[in-house]
């Protein structure tokens, strides 16, 4: 994810945090700040939710090993300002074993609850809601209440939280997945509209869940669509063929013109048919202001860019624009350059898939309400 910086890798799951995720901190500052709490009071605060966050982080790996122990390689874990976010290359196909994947982050809190059960027993204490405050109070007693806090709203069956998955793996023991998918969001909906009327009444904050429970309903319901489009296309199918390719040592001068004349973004760099890397827009006239025209276009080279095999699916390509953040992607066949795959042809060939799939239903429907022939009106 743009904007994110590695802290670390537990498992060979790189760890990442986002810049907004500094927001936070700075807003628990400057609540403390508000409220009249000195310096230790308010660094006691961002210790807190720190911790917080490693509950969090332990969360999302608790979803990764499992995800893994089903053969799913997650590929890293982001800090965000409201949680945490693990990418998996995809959800086990398996219902029972999506739900054993759901459940495992929920897991990993409860344990951690537990434990600090167990340490405030052994201390003397007890479970206390009344004594949470966020600033001041027991620590252990409040990131107890948190992580009970954490396992009751992922278990909230809505999408993108953790129930909506336990909610579709168990319908989909009964029905199609894709059907189990729209159900489920469909609740998750229903769930998001109750939290937003909910939230005009008592706590606005309500609403900003409402909308962002919405959104990942509405995102979840279209991804089984989006999977059965790709599902056996190969890249070969949707790439470019007539694009614009540079040598490594064009001058930056030469080819800036004819470049901006091209609709377009990334330019495949090659060395006889072997893809050295890629030049984006956005690098060339960074490097042509940074050293001029008389640059290379290997200046301005980004090297780490994945290539694709024009006989693989699409489905499988896509995940090389998560990992390599990026938007183009060369296209090679027996070694050699061969197209160029692009995020706007991926979604132009999305788009025209959903209208054909829009039209069949629509041309289903109507041969279903005016039938023309019946079995029973057939004469033989």
């Amino acid at each position: 994810m743009r904007w994110s910086w590695k802290i670390g890798e537990v498992a060979g799951i790189g760890v990442y945090v986002h810049a907004t995720f500094w927001l936070l901190i700075f807003f628990i500052l400057f609540a403390n700040w508000t409220h009249g709490h000195n310096l230790a009071t308010a660094l006691y605060g961002v210790i807190f939710v720190l911790v917080i966050f490693v509950c969090i982080t332990l969360h999302e790996l608790g979803h990764a090993l499992a995800a893994l122990r089903f053969g799913v390689r997650t590929r890293d874990i982001t800090l965000l300002p409201i949680g945490g976010l693990a990418r998996l290359d995809q959800m086990p196909e398996n219902p029972i074993h999506e739900l054993w994947v759901a459940l495992a982050g929920p897991a990993v809190n409860v344990l951690i609850a537990a434990l600090l059960y167990l340490v405030l027993l052994g201390a003397g204490r007890g479970l206390n809601f009344e004594q949470f405050r966020w600033f001041g109070g027991n620590f252990l007693n409040k990131l107890m209440i948190v992580n009970i806090w954490l396992v009751a709203f992922n278990m909230i069956p809505a999408f993108p939280m953790d129930g909506g998955r336990v909610l579709r793996a168990l319908l989909a023991t009964r029905m199609e997945f894709s059907r189990a998918t729209r159900v489920a969001a469909r609740v998750g909906q229903g769930i998001a509209v109750i939290f937003a009327v909910a939230g005009l009444f008592t706590d606005p904050i309500l609403v900003f869940i409402a909308l962002f429970v919405w959104t990942g309903a509405r995102q979840e319901s279209a991804m089984p669509n989006i999977h059965s489009s790709f599902k056996g296309v190969p890249v070969h199918r949707v790439m470019l063929t007539d694009f614009r390719r540079l040598a490594p040592d064009d001058l930056l001068g030469q080819v800036v013109e004819p470049i901006l004349a091209e609709r377009q973004q990334d330019f495949p760099v090659v060395f006889g048919d072997h893809v050295l890397g890629v030049v984006t827009r956005e690098a060339l006239t960074q490097t042509l202001a940074e050293r001029g025209p008389g640059a290379r276009v290997r200046d301005a080279m980004r090297r780490d860019v994945p290539t694709a095999d024009a006989q693989e699916s699409l489905e499988q390509a896509l995940a090389l624009f998560r990992e390599g953040n990026c938007r183009s992607v060369p296209v090679e066949h027996e070694g050699r350059l061969v197209g160029l795959l692009t995020l706007e042809n991926i979604r132009e060939f999305l788009a025209i898939q959903s209208a054909l799939h829009e039209s069949s239903l629509r041309i289903r429907e109507e041969n279903s309400d005016n039938p023309v022939n019946s079995p029973s009106d057939t004469t033989i």
